[in-house]
């Protein structure tokens, strides 16, 4: 059973700056990446939802990962997204970050065919796990606005079966608190780590004996993240509400717009590089009126108060 959190704590789920041909900026990637190491992240969730890592192709994303580890970010700081709707593809990224020695990748479920059963979800992970040969820690992301696919809390306690110390943990992004608290009750105990994909439940999940987050708002509100997580450690019940209401805030500023465009507008802003701006069709950036009514709220969250006083 394993009894060491390989990505305890604050995971930034990573945005991807773009070049001007739309290519992933890779050098900007990097800095991005420095400074929320720097700003209190405990590790990195690249290519997941928030760095559009389904918008890029497979050479692509390998060309990211390797990057940033020969860049000098530590791979085992790095959490990637794998998971595609192509086993192959699947496949052939999750050991291109085993190659590159980092310790985990997060995999959604194949997500083009909807209504699939337990039996096909739990064989197309099966066949990734054993192509690969369980050398790489591998986190479930459960995430059904998206995928159209829930990952039940029977499919993980066949995975858990199955392949114990392979399958460590899960990201859920369904918003449903009650199904990450069932999944820490259920499988907490054998070394199943839980993480909110929503800033908003950093706190409750860790009074539910959680491991942590792997969310969007880090990109922007680390702070906020970080203060979180150390005042839940130093038993600080009152500065760790403190924190989190300004997390929530930020959360919920971020999401009044659309979350990536705005993620990048926020940063663009907070760097003065209008570079990060860019997204890769089908999205696109923000237009001035939502731009000044994210601003506007994101500056009222009493964020930048929070982070002088760190």
């Amino acid at each position: 059973m394993p009894t060491q959190l390989l990505y305890g704590g604050v995971n930034a789920a990573a945005l991807t700056p773009l070049t001007e041909d739309l290519a992933p900026d890779i050098p900007r990637l990097v800095a991005h990446c420095r400074t929320l190491l720097a700003s209190g992240c405990d590790h990195l969730g690249v290519l997941g939802t928030t760095g559009e890592a389904t918008s890029f192709s497979v050479a692509e994303r390998i060309a990211v990962m390797e990057g940033l580890v020969a860049a000098g970010i530590p791979p085992e700081r790095l959490l990637p997204g794998t998971g595609c709707a192509a086993l192959s593809d699947t496949i052939a990224l999750t050991e291109a970050a085993i190659a590159l020695g980092i310790p985990g990748v997060l995999v959604l479920p194949p997500f083009y065919y909807k209504n699939v059963s337990d039996d096909g979800l739990f064989a197309a992970y099966a066949a990734l796990i054993e192509r690969t040969k369980g050398k790489v820690a591998i986190y479930l992301y459960n995430f059904p606005a998206m995928t159209g696919l829930p990952l039940s809390r029977a499919l993980i306690e066949r995975l858990l079966h199955a392949f114990p110390n392979v399958v460590r943990g899960i990201k859920d992004s369904s918003g449903d608190f009650a199904n990450m608290r069932a999944m820490v009750e259920s499988f907490g105990g054998q070394g199943f780590e839980v993480y909110s994909g929503s800033d908003e439940f950093l706190l409750a999940i860790l009074r539910e004996g959680g491991a942590g987050c792997i969310t969007a708002c880090a990109n922007v509100a680390s702070a906020a993240s970080a203060r979180v997580l150390a005042a839940f450690r130093q038993g600080n019940e009152a500065e760790a509400e403190r924190a989190q209401a300004v997390l929530t805030a930020a959360r919920r500023a971020a999401t009044s717009v659309p979350l990536i465009a705005g993620l990048k507008a926020l940063v663009a802003r907070e760097t003065a590089d209008e570079a990060w701006e860019r997204l890769r069709p089908p999205l696109t950036p923000l237009g001035a009126a939502d731009r000044a009514r994210l601003f506007a709220a994101f500056d009222a969250t009493g964020l930048a108060h929070l982070a002088s006083a760190a």
